[in-house]
């Protein structure tokens, strides 16, 4: 249970939050026409006559986008509707020239389903928790308006006329912003692991409405809800919260009450306006679009889709940290991001293979290498860097230098940073450039007998109980050997000789 609160003037608020998320179907046509939906076109570029709305012009169903939602549908274990059917909702905006969107509302494709959110302390989440999902349906996108081309004039841009969207509309359960930002990143992971939606905020093609509403602490009853629209980043969803409801809860204690209404997000100055009162269904006129039949879906075409599902983030996430012995934390930043996992498993199957050992071996090494090692090197050396050239062969062969004791950690970043720079072979590097661990011990010994005779005061504290010392012994070795010493050869010869 969220601890989140708004401390007002009569006491604590709690906040009771919905999303709906509105995610772009990836396809190469839009939901009912042939033309493209290729971001960044020309305006007016790809608009089809259906798009425009031509008279005599029908809709035709884009299987690919009706494929994608049922695959959606599935990730989130929801109940899948055999029988759908479109809806018209009747408005009009400047941007949709037909005057009407096809959309669905008394049938849609997928029913209730469910997302699970991790426990994640350090956020405010202090427990794993399962958020509800009402439903998924399929709608047409609306064109854009551009304000700025023209001094008096706003010109309309239909290139998104038509896009498919699955709008995911969430149940009430999520109780704080750390809740709804988990839940998008969640979802927006479960797109991408699917291939239904790219998830690219920025681009428009995955976007959010935020329902707010507050009441006391304990209170059975739901207070009035505000639906800010379009917020486009994890971080304006949580900034929409927690600013929506510090202003419903102002207001109400002030003697004011909250208007169901529509409003907009302001990021420059972190504030929520209105947009327009909300409207109800009935305000839509929706009725069933008779230029399009039911969807009817047969237990054959469920079975391929079910089959071509990948595995998904929370099965993989159990099965790193059971059949690969991988931290809880490890786990979880593997398989946030589709990129991730993919890097990390070709990584761990090469250095397997390398290493002639089975993959839990390995796993915990190439993990720390993949989340921390080779993002810090590529970071420092910004445009240095030739990701051509960051291969899971060399990202091996460096990781199996490492086990072998033949280059330590600090060298291995070295030949990591001159593998990015030019392409060279790891092992050559290490040779030419003298980036090898001495494990000579003859030569070590040599060094630990100079500094423990330059140091006798600091010998006999060490004799005498101060083992914190040995850790000044062993940087003085290391130091003179110039880094290069093996770290454990040096631990061995000087416990001998401290005794």
């Amino acid at each position: 249970m969220s601890n989140y609160r708004i401390q007002g003037m009569s006491g604590e608020w709690e906040v009771v939050i919905g999303l709906e998320v509105h995610a772009q179907v990836t396809s190469k046509s839009k939901l009912f026409s042939s033309a493209s939906t290729t971001f960044g076109a020309e305006p007016n570029a790809q608009v089809s006559l259906i798009d425009a709305a031509m008279p005599g012009m029908l809709p035709v169903p884009n299987a690919e986008c009706i494929r994608q939602a049922v695959r959606t549908g599935m990730a989130i274990e929801a109940q899948i509707n055999k029988y759908s059917r479109f809806d018209r909702k009747n408005y009009f905006y400047a941007d949709l020239p037909q005057g009407y969107q096809i959309s669905q509302l008394y049938h849609p494709i997928v029913g209730e389903g469910q997302l699970l959110i991790a426990k994640d302390e350090k956020a405010g989440i202090p427990e794993d928790k399962i958020i509800g999902i009402e439903r998924i349906h399929i709608e047409q996108d609306a064109g854009k308006l551009m304000h700025d081309q023209h001094p008096s004039m706003s010109y309309v841009d239909l290139n998104r006329c038509g896009v498919a969207l699955m709008e995911i509309v969430s149940m009430p359960h999520m109780t704080s912003p750390a809740e709804a930002g988990a839940y998008v990143r969640k979802l927006r992971s479960i797109l991408r692991y699917v291939g239904s939606c790219d998830g690219n905020m920025e681009e428009g093609s995955m976007r959010a409405d935020v329902n707010v509403s507050v009441r006391k602490v304990g209170d059975p009853e739901l207070g009035t809800r505000t639906e800010t629209k379009n917020v486009n980043s994890v971080r304006f969803v949580m900034a929409v919260i927690e600013q929506e409801a510090r202003r419903q809860v102002d207001l109400i204690e002030d003697g004011g009450t909250v208007v169901q209404e529509t409003r907009l997000y302001d990021p420059d100055r972190n504030e929520t306006r209105s947009m327009r009162s909300k409207e109800d269904a009935h305000d839509y006129r929706y009725f069933p679009d008779p230029d399009l039949l039911p969807l009817l879906l047969e237990d054959a075409f469920l079975e391929v889709c079910r089959a071509s599902l990948p595995e998904l983030p929370d099965a993989k996430r159990l099965r790193y940290t059971g059949e690969l012995g991988m931290t809880d934390y490890n786990a979880a930043q593997l398989t946030a991001e589709v990129e991730t996992f993919a890097r990390f498993e070709t990584l761990l199957a090469e250095t397997a293979r390398q290493a002639g050992k089975p993959e839990a071996e390995v796993a915990t090494q190439v993990a720390n290498w993949t989340l921390s090692v080779a993002p810090g090197v590529i970071k420092s050396l910004g445009d240095e860097a030739k990701l051509e050239h960051n291969t899971a062969a060399a990202n091996a062969a460096i990781l199996q230098m490492v086990s072998a004791n033949i280059v330590s950690g600090g060298q291995a970043k070295e030949i990591y940073e001159i593998v990015l720079k030019t392409g060279r072979e790891p092992a050559e590097i290490a040779e030419t450039e003298g980036l090898k661990q001495q494990s000579d011990t003859g030569a070590i010994e040599a060094e630990i007998d100079k500094i423990l005779a330059a140091n006798p005061d600091k010998v006999a504290e060490y004799r005498s109980g101060k083992d914190k010392l040995f850790g000044f012994f062993v940087g003085q070795t290391m130091k003179a050997m110039q880094g290069k010493a093996n770290p454990g050869v040096v631990n061995e010869l000087l416990k001998a000789k401290l005794g």
